[in-house]
């Protein structure tokens, strides 16, 4: 697909990366065509001449850190759940978890935090374990997962445990409602292609001049707005 793309004859693209080195071999080539190039969703290439609509994934990450840190007095540990496939290690991802961090390296009075992570290579629920979460108190999953826990947890009647993650995928909000997911940061995928299209039309039909860069709002979301 991505060589039927390059073969064929347009004015602008809007993509949406999704396999990493695929995307990087894709929009080096693209490039060469010297066309208007939008990228939702996420934004790893600063190489490539482009503009970008979709969050700010660093600043997304430190409001994960924020929303862990909410309401805590006493020590807790916290566990970064790094649910992923080879093909997401893209600097989005990467990039919520060093907001995350810079969070409570900026706020250095929070000294009562300790963090560990995990890493499982696929969507499988067999690769969890109870004992993974022995003395747990938060769980952070940077990417659309948090289901993944959730399940795990509501499964294994573990309780007590909050859970931040993103996107407001069907499951997701199915754990959120039920109180399992604590709150899930919404990226408001509709919003972004239709910005990004809009872009194009005011760039490329109208001739206008616009922002190259635009950040969506980070939106909160608890079981009390899901709906």
């Amino acid at each position: 697909m991505a060589k039927k793309v390059l073969q064929s004859d347009f004015d602008g693209l809007l993509y949406a990366p999704i396999f990493y080195d695929e995307s990087v071999h894709f929009l080096n080539e693209f490039q060469k065509k010297n066309l208007h190039l939008v990228m939702i969703d996420s934004n790893f290439s600063e190489s490539i001449d482009h503009a970008y609509v979709g969050q700010d994934a660093f600043k997304s990450g430190y409001l994960a850190g924020r929303l862990t840190s909410f309401a805590v007095k006493e020590e807790r540990q916290v566990l970064i759940v790094k649910i992923t496939r080879e093909i997401e290690a893209t600097s989005v991802y990467l990039q919520r978890i060093d907001g995350f961090y810079s969070f409570f390296k900026d706020n250095k009075e929070l000294t009562n935090f300790n963090f560990s992570e995990i890493t499982i290579k696929d969507s499988s629920l067999d690769q969890l374990d109870s004992a993974v979460f022995k003395g747990i108190n938060s769980v952070f999953v940077p990417n659309s997962r948090a289901y993944i826990v959730a399940q795990f947890l509501e499964d294994n009647h573990i309780k007590g445990i909050r859970i931040i993650g993103y996107d407001l995928l069907k499951k997701n909000v199915e754990y959120l409602k039920k109180g399992v997911i604590d709150f899930l940061i919404n990226q408001k995928p509709e919003d972004q292609g239709y910005m990004g299209i809009n872009h194009l039309y005011k760039k490329l039909v109208l001739q206008e001049p616009v922002e190259e860069t635009y950040y969506m709002p980070l939106e909160i979301i608890v079981k009390e707005n899901c709906s």
